[in-house]
């Protein structure tokens, strides 16, 4: 084994598993000074300790805020390879310190803690913790700041530390990062909106971005964000690492089931079996169904071309049957093309049912997906890169609510299924790129005319594509993510033979509007536009 002879310094504040730790180190040979607190948890192990108060030259003062902040410590950290700095610690009587263990308080969860308070806030601000790690990382020490890198940096140690330098600034990194996203949730919570930052680590590296040109392409997420349904939180179970558009599609998806199962929650007190299928960014599938099976082939039916080589998510496990149906439902020879399928489970016969060669079908799994419902939806605020800046707003967290007192209803009474379809589409166009005008009929997306500038011809793409794809559209609902400026819009869709539509209001004209829709007996419903408004992904 080897014998490095160096000098640790630990203090933690999570002390979970730092005597395994400390002892390794020890039979390795190192000398260990720790912290008060640390230095008692690792003695009382059988581990040989100094208190870090012999290095200081004085102990912990003004309630412990100050205990590892003194000249002598940093100087044993901070001294390069040179002579001249050897001599000055020699001279000094400062062991140079060639290993620093500490985390810090836990700042970040003290933050997003609703019932903490300033005081509580500035306790659980940590000064010493980040200003060693900083400084080691700037000496090229080997520093942790994380209790996962402790096993790892045994082995590396007890291997002969193989490639030193690129080790040491890969911990480096690590522990800057640290320090800046420890720093970052500080200001943020001083800021008061006022200033803002963001930070995060790659967990997933892509070939290239959008397009093949485009490098630089990678999933990145901060660690203290603790969505259930974050990316991060899926597992890739078969097929290849996800392309930068994957994760574009499945962002969406994720949105979008979010905030349909959100809507039958809210309104209907259950959310049934969904299945949802995208291509580049906007639902081209979608249906509900209290048959699985039947749920996806209507997804499928929804837009049988566009769905070729796009993606689905469900909330249902996927056995061997509901797979045979994504693969070959009215295909005419050999599988259906797809890119990814979500859901919370698979089964082994499945599996290998929706596989592709070379990994081409990605199968990507989250139990919490069975769950979906008003509390999936995200809430964490987004940020959107612009040239020169970034745009930030709060998350997409409207769910349409029949019961609201601001909702108004003309026309002729919606039955309950247009309700459950006018819900379903509003889940959908909600979640698409505006302006939008979503359709759907018995529980299954018949059209989504989405990403154009005016509502007319939201209502004409809407009709054309549900047309093309064969469907009637007698008896259909609609969604429009925002008011009709004028009634040609919802006239075009009430001739059309749509029977149900909702949508904000807002417009000068909206008696125009519910006039004309009442001529063809259309159940409107709407909510004011600075309530319901869905526009999104400008």
């Amino acid at each position: 084994m080897t014998n490095n002879g160096g000098v640790a310094l630990i203090s933690v504040f999570d002390k979970t598993g730092i005597e395994q730790f400390a002892r390794d180190l020890s039979d390795m040979g190192w000398k260990i000074y720790a912290s008060g607190g640390t230095a008692s948890t690792i003695k009382k192990a059988g581990v040989k300790v100094t208190d870090i108060t012999e290095l200081s030259k004085g102990g912990e003062i003004l309630g412990h805020r100050v205990v590892t902040l003194s000249r002598e410590i940093y100087a044993g950290i901070l001294a390069d390879d040179s002579k001249k700095h050897s001599k000055e610690l020699e001279d000094l009587g400062i062991p140079r310190i060639d290993l620093v263990c500490v985390d810090m308080y836990p700042l970040s969860t003290e933050v997003r803690d609703p019932k903490s308070t300033e005081e509580s806030v500035i306790e659980k601000t940590d000064v010493g913790g980040p200003t060693l790690l900083h400084a080691a990382a700037k000496g090229r020490r080997i520093v942790l700041s994380r209790a996962s890198q402790r096993p790892k940096v045994i082995e590396w140690l007890k291997a002969g530390q193989p490639d030193k330098d690129k080790y040491l600034k890969k911990l480096a990194a690590v522990a800057e990062y640290d320090v800046a996203e420890y720093m970052i949730d500080s200001a943020n919570y001083l800021g008061d909106g006022e200033v803002t930052g963001l930070i995060s680590e790659r967990i997933a590296a892509t070939t290239y971005g959008e397009n093949p040109w485009q490098q630089g392409g990678g999933l990145f997420v901060s660690r203290h964000i603790e969505d259930p349904l974050g990316i991060g939180k899926f597992d890739l179970v078969q097929g290849k690492p996800l392309s930068y558009n994957n994760y574009t599609d499945v962002d969406r998806m994720l949105q979008s089931a979010a905030h349909v199962a959100a809507g039958f929650e809210r309104n209907f007190k259950k959310v049934p079996p969904l299945a949802l299928g995208a291509k580049h960014g906007n639902l081209c599938g979608a249906a509900v169904d209290d048959n699985p099976v039947k749920a996806i082939k209507k997804m499928l039916d929804g837009d049988q071309r566009a769905i070729f080589g796009g993606s689905i998510i469900v909330n249902f496990p996927i056995t061997a049957e509901i797979a045979e149906t994504i693969m070959t439902y009215k295909m005419e020879k050999g599988k259906r093309i797809l890119d990814i399928v979500m859901a919370p489970e698979i089964d082994k016969e499945a599996l290998e049912i929706v596989s592709r060669k070379n990994g081409k079908l990605r199968v990507f799994l989250n139990p919490v997906l069975r769950d979906l419902g008003e509390n999936s939806i995200d809430k964490t605020q987004r940020v959107r890169h612009v040239r020169g800046g970034r745009l930030k707003q709060d998350n997409y967290t409207f769910v349409y609510d029949f019961n609201h007192p601001e909702i108004q209803w003309s026309g002729e009474k919606a039955t309950e299924q247009q309700k459950r379809d006018m819900i379903m589409a509003w889940g959908i166009g909600s979640t698409s790129n505006s302006n939008t005008i979503s359709i759907v009929k018995d529980g299954m997306l018949i059209s989504n005319g989405v990403g154009q500038q005016d509502r007319v011809t939201s209502a004409e793409l809407a009709i054309m594509r549900a047309n093309n794809a064969g469907h009637e559209l007698k008896g259909a609902s609609a969604y429009s993510d925002s008011f009709f400026p004028f009634p040609d819009g919802a006239e075009l869709l009430a001739k059309a033979g749509i029977s149900g539509i909702i949508a904000s209001r807002g417009s000068i004209r909206d008696n125009e509007v519910i006039e004309a829709l009442k001529k063809y007996k259309v159940s409107f419903v709407t909510m004011p536009d600075s309530l319901s408004r869905g526009f999104f992904a400008h």
